[in-house]
């Protein structure tokens, strides 16, 4: 755990580098530099060149890593540790100059989340956690919500925009939680709401068909504060499952019964 106290801070200061270099592009950023790697599925040069910023310094701070990347710098061979990145969590967010995208980098050794840092560019703010040493946003301790039930809670969620399949299902959750809380926010980018959630914004969060590199780093920061992570049926399912709920410990069984009642999956 010393050595990963050591990594953590290595980290933290390639998250901003690349956070420094998609802040500086997207002042002269247009629509013309965009590519389509499905439906609704947006890239540009900035996520590839954040990539390859960020696997380069890790490659450094930890050679005998693998890793797993949103834009497939890097690839897997078995290795016991494993880099899991996005490089701009938020992609249409910055594409169309809404200030809400992020970088993400989480550490699993073996089959476990050891390290999350989540770098907010937009509010200069560094979420961090090492397992079993607390989460931080700016270095100042943080921890979840302290709401008893989710009608004194403010929610989180993500729109689908390609996996339409289970829309129906979604929306019914939806309705449900909108009938029961404060609110839902839609904020784009996966990594900064579990952030949020630790941090004590948000109750709690929840999306389907998401991939390990949107929620790595952000889930062992929720838990870290205090949080509970699970995927839609409460297992620990939830890096290469595509669904998550990040919750503060007193609203999840509240939230984990509508999921029940309305997600079949």
């Amino acid at each position: 755990m010393q050595e990963l106290t050591h990594i953590v801070a290595e980290v933290k200061n390639i998250a901003k580098e690349a956070g420094s270099f998609i802040r500086q592009e997207r002042q002269n950023f247009n629509l013309d530099k965009v590519e389509q790697k499905g439906l609704n599925d947006l890239v540009s040069y900035v996520d590839k060149q954040a990539e390859m910023i960020i696997v380069s310094r890790l490659q450094q701070v930890l050679p005998e890593a693998d890793f797993i990347a949103e834009e497939g710098s890097a690839g897997t061979s078995g290795k016991d540790w494993t880099w899991i990145i996005d490089p701009l969590d938020g992609t249409t967010n910055f594409i169309h100059g809404v200030p809400v995208f992020s970088v993400s980098i989480g550490l699993r050794h073996l089959d476990e989340i050891v390290l999350g840092v989540v770098y907010e560019i937009n509010q200069d703010e560094c979420f961090h956690a090492v397992k079993g040493q607390g989460a931080f946003c700016n270095e100042k301790s943080i921890t979840v919500s302290p709401s008893k039930s989710l009608s004194e809670g403010l929610m989180a969620t993500g729109f689908p925009y390609s996996a339409f399949k289970q829309l129906d299902q979604y929306l019914a959750v939806l309705k449900a939680l909108m009938e029961t809380c404060h609110g839902v926010r839609r904020m784009g980018s996966a990594a900064v709401d579990l952030c949020y959630v630790a941090a004590g914004r948000f109750d709690a969060f929840y999306e389907y068909d998401l991939k390990p590199y949107d929620v790595a780093a952000g889930s062992l920061i929720v838990q870290e504060a205090g949080g509970t992570v699970t995927d839609f049926r409460g297992g620990k399912d939830y890096l290469f499952g595509r669904e998550i709920l990040a919750s503060t410990p007193l609203v999840y069984n509240e939230i984990q019964e509508i999921l029940t009642t309305h997600w079949k999956g």
